[in-house]
């Protein structure tokens, strides 16, 4: 374990040092300005980064642009020292300002302390990255920024050990580029920090981790946290012996001082930028002097003692110390200094309020016009200057406030017909739609580059197209995607030397090298967030998850980090990543769940692929490779010993998304289905004609996007009846399927018969054919569900078979 020795008068000037401490207490400032507007009910909560700033102020020096961080919520010093947030930006946040050049890291959509640079222009294309100092998007969860932080450093690996990728010029200098990671003292016990930890050790890459020690997490001391109370003790073990020897290089330093801090940064930054050594810098004694956030107290919890010793080593009281002590300034010097930060802060928060609330102001005002406006032409005026006496003694309106009033005023005038009216509603209308840009908009991307615009090539075959097994129509669809671009790559658990379980990447590690297709360890959480690191950085990874109930490993890690990151950043960030696994018709408790509806709802802003075989499978990757979104990629277990055809164009052909394929014709039934499920669907329906009845089968194909054509109302317009049926436990997908088409859709309207679900049973498969059939949907049980629905509208013709 490295210390450094605390000397820097003769590396910065006076004036650069002195700079460093205004940043500090203009950060401070804001800190205790960011509270105070909380409790004023200007900001509805607040969590700030007092305590940490001189540690940031270190660490900014030596992050140079390309570089990456991939931080929590207390790097508000960081982000004003690199230049990448101004003061009026930290409080229009705290606002919620929706305008993105008032919050640039997330407009207004995520808590203060939330940041990111936006690595796209308007239209979605990337800048160029190594022109700026980078910030990936931050997340709440605590720890969940470890993850992404070993893709963004893999990433550099992979630009300075792949010469193909040295074209890509504003992406990386030659990897050069450091991803610097920060994490508060507590989060270090969350299993997603130990296993990127190891990632990074395994993986020997520029990965430099800060640990920001306060000894608390929130009420909860050191001692109920981390063994032997200190991270950088019980890691000793990975710290490597000699140069060239994998492991770490580790340093610890105090938060409080200042030359010792960046001296320790200035070594750390040096070994990972130059060598790709991962380095974890503990930093000590770090203070909290408001506490966790403006939800509670930290006197509740701290002893008196503890208390004033915070109070004695406060970094910025510290700092100030060692000015006077090294004769860098005079009192007064600092005094200016201090106040001057004071006063920039206070303009800031006011310029930042005015802005914020000037918007609002202008609609508020033209809601109160409207509705003085339609009291006037209404009988209901008593009731409606209620209404708006009511809007206009609101002391700090919000957008909501304007919009509540308006709508209930439309109430009382509900039979009314004038102007005015006309007038509110088309306000009305027009308010909800600014709206929805400010609150709704980028779940998926709004690019050129967007999946849903992909342009569809059909696949060719003729009578020369072999037919292989499903696996190997995959592993000629992945050659040739290696093959045309040096983006590409694998990883995951056995992808590399055996080329998957399954075989689809069989030969292409050999052919093109481990950088491209790469074995893992078992470590589903940090695959996903390498591959969302790399994605960040303009490569293009395939993340294997070897089974779909391994998925439930890394569920948190798509949902709250890559499902949201165009929502949280407006658009201002994207990772285009494709995580590939498999499922459906498993065998065993452990190795046969198709937890549908738990992806369905966690991981709204992804795309949801289920191809029925490995011919869609391909065409859907082609498609995803050519868009800018993230997807998951379900394909089916038991298709990959089943013959296909190969399409000539393999490399070429792509599939839309969100465009259910109909399978079989029919006129009595619609059949709706997905994955493995369509053989047995298509076998019940074979069966069903023998008995005079015709299934129409549909293959929905993706499920988000889900039939963006209507295809399946359409259907159920000429049959009147409907069967959802999946894999999933009863609720989950079947009942996502039914919500979309006859709530979403409007299909009630056509139907005839009650809409039905066939699902699996609510509990995990035994392991066995027989625990597969009893548990699972079968082709009888499919046969029975159409032919009791066809049975209630016809009897006769259908008689009860049980």
């Amino acid at each position: 374990m490295q210390t450094a020795e605390a000397s820097i008068t003769h590396k910065l000037t006076t004036e650069e040092i002195l700079n460093d401490y205004r940043i500090g207490w203009e950060s401070r400032h804001a800190s205790l300005a960011g509270r105070k507007e909380v409790f004023m009910g200007k900001a509805k909560f607040g969590i700030f980064g007092d305590g940490k700033e001189v540690a940031q102020l270190a660490m900014a020096r030596f992050f140079l642009p390309g570089d990456f961080r991939s931080g929590y919520y207390r790097d508000q010093t960081f982000m004003f020292a690199i230049g990448e947030l101004t003061l009026q930006q930290y409080f229009a946040q705290l606002y919620a300002h929706t305008n993105v050049e008032a919050d640039p890291s997330t407009a207004g959509r995520a808590m203060n302390g939330h940041f990111g640079t936006r690595l796209l222009d308007d239209e979605g294309n990337w800048k160029d990255l190594t022109k700026q100092r980078n910030s990936s998007a931050d997340v709440s969860p605590t720890a969940a920024q470890m993850p992404r932080l070993v893709g963004l450093a893999y990433a550099s690996k992979l630009y300075r050990q792949n010469p193909a990728l040295q074209q890509l010029h504003t992406f990386s200098v030659n990897g050069n580029e450091v991803a610097f990671g920060t994490i508060g003292n507590a989060s270090t016990s969350e299993g997603m920090f130990f296993e990127a930890i190891n990632a990074a050790g395994v993986l020997q890459i520029p990965m430099l981790v800060s640990v920001w020690d306060d000894n608390y997490g929130i009420s909860v001391p050191a001692e109920y946290q981390t063994t032997k109370g200190s991270i950088s003790e019980i890691l000793a073990g990975f710290q490597r012996n000699a140069e060239g020897e994998q492991g770490y290089e580790i340093f610890k330093v105090k938060g409080w001082d200042y030359a010792a801090l960046c001296e320790t940064y200035e070594a750390a930054v040096r070994v990972c930028r130059e060598q790709h050594v991962p380095v974890l810098v503990h930093v000590e004694e770090m203070t909290q002097p408001q506490g966790h956030s403006t939800s509670g107290s930290h006197e509740r919890y701290k002893s008196k003692e503890r208390l004033e010793w915070e109070a004695d080593f406060d970094c910025l009281k510290k700092m100030r110390e060692w000015l006077l002590d090294n004769e860098l300034a005079t009192a007064g010097q600092l005094d200016q200094i201090e106040a001057e930060a004071k006063e920039t802060v206070r303009l800031a928060r006011g310029a930042a309020w005015s802005e914020f609330s000037s918007g609002i102001k202008a609609d508020h005002e033209e809601a109160l016009r409207l509705l003085d406006n339609l009291a006037e032409a209404s009988e209901h005026i008593t009731k409606l200057a209620s209404i708006s006496d009511e809007l206009r003694k609101t002391a700090s309106p919000i957008r909501s406030d304007a919009v509540r009033a308006v709508r209930k005023a439309l109430r009382y005038v509900r039979d009314e017909r004038n102007t005015a009216k006309r007038e509110l509603i088309g306000w009305l209308e027009q308010t909800f739609g600014e709206n929805a840009d400010r609150f709704n908009s980028y779940l998926y991307s709004q690019s050129e580059q967007s999946a849903l615009l992909v342009e569809e090539v059909k696949p060719e075959f003729d009578e020369n197209s072999p037919v292989v097994d499903g696996r190997e129509v995959l592993q000629a669809c992945f050659d040739a995607m290696l093959a045309r671009d040096p983006r590409v790559f694998a990883i995951g658990e056995d992808v590399g030397k055996i080329g998957d379980v399954n075989q689809a990447f069989a030969g292409l590690q050999d052919k093109y090298g481990e950088l491209r297709v790469t074995d893992t360890g078992i470590r589903e959480c940090t695959i996903i967030g390498q591959g969302i690191g790399a994605a960040l950085r303009g490569l293009r990874p395939i993340t294997e998850i070897q089974y779909l109930d391994y998925l439930l490993y890394a569920i948190q890690i798509l949902s709250d980090d890559l499902a949201s990151l165009q929502y949280r950043t407006k658009g201002g960030q994207k990772a285009p990543l494709i995580v590939r696994t498999r499922g459906h018709r498993l065998e065993g408790i452990w190795h046969s769940g198709s937890p549908i509806g738990m992806i369905l709802n966690a991981i709204r802003g992804m795309h949801v692929l289920v191809p029925r075989d490995m011919t869609q499978a391909a065409g859907f990757y082609n498609t995803l490779l050519k868009a800018d979104e993230p997807a998951l990629m379900i394909e089916c277990l038991n298709g990959y010993r089943l013959k296909e055809r190969i399409p000539n164009n393999i490399g070429e052909f792509t599939l839309p998304l969100g465009q259910p394929e109909v399978l079989k014709q029919g006129t009595d039934i619609t059949i709706v289905t997905y994955g493995s499920m369509c053989r047995i669907v298509l076998e019940a329906a074979r069966q069903l004609e023998e008995f005079g009845i015709s299934a129409e089968v549909i293959d929905v194909q993706t499920l988000l996007p889900f039939d963006l054509d209507h295809v399946i109302t359409d259907s159920i317009r000429k049959t009147s009846r409907v069967l959802f049926t999946d894999e999933d436990v009863p609720g989950g997908a079947t009942a996502f399927m039914m919500q979309q088409v006859v709530d979403g859709q409007g299909a009630y309207r056509w139907l005839d018969a009650k809409p039905q679900c066939l699902s699996a049973q609510p509990h995990r498969p035994p392991y066995g054919s027989d625990g597969d059939y009893f548990s699972k949907p079968n082709v009888e049980d499919v046969f029975e569900a159409v032919y009791e629905i066809l049975n209630e509208a016809d009897p006769k013709a259908f008689p009860t078979i049980y």
